[in-house]
């Protein structure tokens, strides 16, 4: 049987050149390798160029999943937990081992001293840490261990201070002293050594994710939150003494003892978040060879540092503040100025409630110094509710910058709300004043009385509305800070040291202003 040759040639003339008869046998007998060779057929010649190959270009970081963030974020609740338990719980502490007024400003110099040092040099080190266990881990195990004996020393500082050779019914107490202040010292450089590599690490697991950084600082703020209620609360029982009975010796009476056990579990409860952060988050170790490496997952590639040859520290500083871009100078210059605002509130909010919202004097009698202790107790809940309002906003950020058409512009209005609340403790104050109430005691003096409740009241609203600015100004700055670094290469850990000084430079200002003048938060105004 014959094909007709014209109709197969029609059929498969786009395909070959030359048509001759074909029979049934040809057309259904298997094809020739040089029929079905791909590597034949793309030797034929072609009219058309091939295009040039793509340019390489790299990959940006890659963002890890958000269980990660999460972990690391945790480490928060931790550091935040320890200086609530300081905030509610010193005080009679500090009474006990009887440090004096003119110690006061240098030990809490220490706080902006070490934030302008310290956070700068361990970024900087952090950025080429070329450990085998990651260049973040290191810093965070090292500087929660370091907490953690800084927080024993300043719980055991009675004791160790009576095993060295002081009096115990006597005060002050210097040996106790000693050990407290070196305590102090540590307990704040481990908290900067601490706080920027988790701020960085936190960085680099978000990669090059814009959203996710936002997202990740905004968690690192809620957990901020977290421990500050739970410091609180924990500082409020006054029987956690009993659970560890062992801490009430001769030299601690029942507010050390409540201190000391309060601390054993803010030291549990920090190790524990630490240790499974850095367990369940990984990092590739760090080469100036490989240059950029991975942070979270040994197959997830991150971020590393984009120098090859490591800079002299203060060279790297002055190369960094040089090449700033624009963008980061104005994020510099408004962190600043924010935390020149934010600092008389942060160190006098529960002063200002004793003095001036209930009347009460710290070195005045002694009806004037319970008046005093009452107004600094309800400001204590003041910054429980603060730390409420904090945590939930944290959550919120992203929907808030939804809503208002960006982060920036959100930073914006919290700011003006900032400056709203502040303005708001003048128009308090000036009310307590003239709703406040007068009792004769015995002698014919006269005392005053706690205020109104409309005014209390006034007064808490204000501590709670201030927890949204601070969630923002918690958050929002360092997402920020990140992301400007990933678009310039710059190394995570020094550009959020660099961030770091326009927050200790005005609390610097601040603290050399008000020393030696008396006033202050908790106990140093004692």
């Amino acid at each position: 049987m014959q094909i007709r040759p014209n109709y197969v040639q029609n059929h498969l003339s786009t395909s070959t050149t030359t048509t001759t008869t074909i029979t049934a046998a040809t057309l259904f007998s298997p094809p020739t390798p040089m029929e079905t060779d791909p590597t034949k057929e793309s030797k034929l010649p072609s009219s058309e160029p091939l295009p040039p190959p793509p340019p390489l270009v790299p990959p940006p970081p890659a963002s890890s999943k958000l269980r990660k963030i999460v972990m690391v974020a945790s480490i928060a609740a931790g550091i935040q937990f320890g200086w609530a338990l300081q905030l509610s719980l010193l005080t009679p502490y500090v009474q006990l081992l009887g440090i004096p007024h003119t110690w006061a400003a240098f030990i809490w110099l220490c706080g902006p001293i070490s934030g302008m040092l310290v956070q700068p040099i361990v970024g900087y080190h952090s950025d080429r840490c070329t450990s085998r266990f990651g260049r973040r881990r290191p810093f965070i195990a090292g500087g929660a261990l370091a907490v953690a004996v800084a927080v024993f020393l300043i719980g055991y500082a009675a004791d160790l201070g009576q095993l060295s050779g002081d009096p115990v019914a006597k005060s002050p107490k210097p040996r106790a002293i000693a050990v407290f202040v070196v305590g102090f010292w540590i307990l704040d450089v481990a908290n900067n050594m601490l706080q920027g590599p988790c701020r960085a690490l936190l960085a680099d697991l978000s990669g090059a994710n814009q959203k996710k950084t936002r997202i990740a600082n905004a968690l690192y703020s809620f957990f901020m939150a977290v421990g500050n209620v739970l410091g609180f609360a924990a500082g409020s029982y006054t029987h956690l003494y009993k659970i560890f009975p062992f801490t009430k010796t001769k030299a601690c009476d029942v507010y050390c003892a409540n201190l000391k056990s309060c601390f054993f579990i803010s030291i549990v409860l920090l190790l524990t978040l630490t240790v499974l952060a850095l367990i369940y988050v990984r990092e590739k170790p760090w080469s100036p060879e490989r240059g950029n490496t991975a942070a979270g997952d040994e197959e997830e590639e991150d971020e590393g540092a984009s120098e090859s040859s490591p800079m002299p520290f203060f060279s790297e500083i002055f190369a960094s503040l040089k090449n700033l871009q624009k963008p980061m100078w104005i994020l510099l210059l408004v962190t600043c100025l924010n935390w020149v605002a934010w600092f008389p509130f942060l160190l006098f909010d529960t002063d200002w409630m004793g003095r001036e919202v209930y009347g009460g004097d710290s070195n005045g009698n002694p009806v004037q110094v319970r008046l005093y202790d009452r107004g600094v107790r309800a400001g204590a809940l003041g910054l429980m509710l603060n730390s409420v309002v904090l945590g939930f906003t944290s959550l919120g950020v992203e929907v808030l910058a939804r809503a208002v058409g960006g982060v920036k512009r959100l930073w914006g209005i919290v700011n003006f709300i900032l400056s709203f609340c502040l303005f708001m403790t003048i128009l308090i104050t000036k009310m307590a004043e003239s709703h406040r109430r007068f009792a004769t005691v015995g002698g014919g003096a006269t005392v005053p009385l706690p205020p109104p409740g409309d005014v209390k009241a006034g007064a808490l609203a204000l501590f709670a509305v201030m927890g949204v600015p601070q969630a923002i100004t918690y958050s929002i700055p360092f997402a920020l800070a990140s992301i400007f670094c990933n678009t310039a290469g710059a190394g995570q850990g020094l550009s959020l040291g660099v961030l770091n000084l326009s927050i200790v430079i005005p609390q610097k200002k601040k603290k050399e202003k008000e020393k030696g003048k008396g006033k202050g938060k908790g106990w140093w105004c004692q």
